[in-house]
C-alpha cells in the first residue's frame, strides 16, 4: 500500500517581533517544543520549554558563509547553553556560535535523547552541508523498539521544523529516480555526471574534476568552494567521494572545470543537448 504524506500545520511565533530574534515553532499534534534563539538572548530566556530535557544545535557561521554545527543533549538545555557560553569565555571552548535551535519534550528520557543526538550527528556528518563540531556521541544506546519509533518520529519532526525555520541542516543529499535526467560536464581531464535537484544541482560520486585551475578563477567564490570540498574530503585525488548538492549548475560546472563557467551551457545530456534547452522547469 502506498504511503500518503499529509499536510502539517506549523505555528511560528516571533517573540521579539522579528525573524532574526527568538522564534518558537510548534507542530500540530506534537508535544515537543522548538525554539531558535540567538546567543545574545540565551541569558534572559528561560521559557518555551528550553529548561527541559532535549537536544540542541549550535550554529557557527564563518565570514565566507561556511557553516559549522555542534549537536548536543542535556537534561536542562537552557543551563547547558549557558555553560557553553561560559566555556568559550574561559577558553575551554574554541568555537563561537551565533544561534542555537532547541528541541525539547519532557516525555523523552535520557537514553532516547542520546539516541536522537547521535542520529542528528550522523546525518550532519554525512550530508556535507555543514561541518560537524561534536567530537563524540553515545553510539550504542540500548532502546526498545517502541522507544526507537518514538525517537525516529522526533527526528522527523526536527527536520520539518528546521525547514520551517529556514534551516537546511538535515536535508540529505537527493537521490536520483527513474525519471531523473542526467547531465554530463567534460573538460580536458575532467568528467562529471549530475542532475537537477530540489536545492540546486547534484554531482554524483565518482565524478572527476580538472587537475588545474585557471588563474582568473583563483580567489573567486567557486574557487574557495572547490578548495573547501577538497579540504573536507568530499573531493579526494580529484574525484568526488560522495554525491554532493551544489546551489546552482554553474557552481557545479565551475568546480568541475576549474574555471568560471555557465552551467546552462556546460551541462549536457548524453545526446549533447544543453541544460538550458531542456524544459525541466516552467
Amino acid at each position: 500500500m502506498e504511503q500518503k504524506n499529509y499536510g502539517k500545520i506549523i505555528e511560528l511565533f516571533f517573540v521579539n517581533g522579528t525573524s532574526d530574534g527568538i522564534v518558537t515553532a510548534e507542530l500540530s499534534n506534537w508535544s515537543g517544543r522548538s525554539v531558535k534563539i540567538p546567543r545574545i538572548n540565551v541569558k534572559d530566556y528561560d521559557r518555551g520549554g528550553i529548561c527541559n530535557v532535549g537536544v540542541y544545535l549550535l550554529y557557527c557561521v564563518e565570514d565566507d558563509g561556511s557553516e559549522k554545527i555542534y549537536v548536543g543533549e542535556a537534561e536542562n538545555v537552557s543551563d547547558r547553553l549557558k555553560q557553553h557560553i561560559r566555556d568559550y569565555q574561559s577558553g575551554k571552548e574554541s568555537f563561537y556560535w551565533n544561534q542555537a535551535v532547541v528541541f525539547t519534550d519532557d516525555r523523552l528520557d535520557k537514553a532516547e535523547i542520546r539516541y536522537i543526538e547521535n542520529k542528528l550527528a550522523d546525518i550532519i556528518s554525512s550530508n556535507d552541508k555543514s561541518k560537524l563540531l561534536t567530537k563524540s556521541t553515545y553510539k550504542n544506546t540500548a532502546l526498545k523498539d517502541s522507544q526507537i519509533a518514538k525517537a525516529e518520529e522526533f527526528i522527523d519532526n526536527i527536520k520539518t521544523l528546521l525547514g520551517a525555520l529556514g534551516l537546511k541542516t538535515l536535508n540529505e543529499v537527493p537521490k536520483a529516480t527513474a525519471e531523473t535526467i542526467y547531465f554530463y560536464c567534460k573538460g580536458t581531464d575532467s568528467s562529471a555526471i549530475g542532475f537537477l535537484s530540489n536545492e540546486g544541482f547534484t554531482v554524483l560520486k565518482g565524478s572527476k574534476i580538472s587537475s588545474k585551475t585557471a588563474n582568473s578563477f583563483k580567489g573567486s567564490a567557486y574557487y574557495k568552494l572547490r578548495e573547501r570540498l577538497i579540504e573536507d574530503q568530499v573531493i579526494v585525488d580529484g574525484e568526488f567521494t560522495k554525491d554532493y548538492e551544489f546551489k546552482a549548475p554553474s557552481a557545479a560546472s565551475s568546480v568541475v572545470l576549474g574555471r568560471a563557467s555557465n552551467g546552462k551551457d556546460k551541462w549536457k545530456t548524453q545526446n549533447g543537448v544543453k541544460f538550458a534547452d531542456i524544459k525541466l522547469e516552467v
